[in-house]
């Protein structure tokens, strides 16, 4: 019997930094059990480019990201939505079909964090860990 791949959607507000780590986690670390995409309810319109650097840096496949509203994915179906940010979490959704389960990962912005590059990259390491830790705990 094969199994379905379930669909997460991994909402922050400018899906430029979080939700876009977490979004690559998933698709690499569990790869073949769940597929997720990404989306903001303000988006930035770019990637942040330390988002990038720190998957890569830690060996996860960044794909081709790119910071896009959640009002793309409205209408399809999902098994399940994160939010990893704390506005987001308070934000009014888009419905979703089939009412899927909803998670909310509390997560740090590294994009705010301000100082030395050592200082902006311990940030986004940080934020990496706390998602790759989520990740392997609530997604088995």
């Amino acid at each position: 019997m094969k199994s379905e791949i379930q669909r997460i959607l991994v909402l922050c507000t400018g899906n430029s930094c979080r939700s876009v780590m977490a979004e690559a986690l998933i698709n690499d670390l569990c790869r073949g059990r769940y597929q997720a995409w990404s989306a903001g309810s303000v988006p930035v319109g770019h990637v942040h480019i330390k988002s990038i650097e720190t998957l890569k840096r830690h060996g996860i496949n960044p794909g081709q990201p790119r910071s896009k509203s959640w009002n793309e994915f409205a209408e399809q179906p999902f098994d399940l939505v994160i939010t990893v940010c704390d506005q987001a979490e308070g934000e009014s959704c888009p419905a979703f079909p089939d009412n899927p389960k909803r998670l909310h990962w509390s997560t740090p912005d590294p994009a705010k964090v301000t100082g030395s590059d050592a200082e902006i990259d311990a940030a986004f390491d940080k934020a990496f860990l706390i998602l790759k830790n989520r990740v392997l705990d609530a997604l088995p």
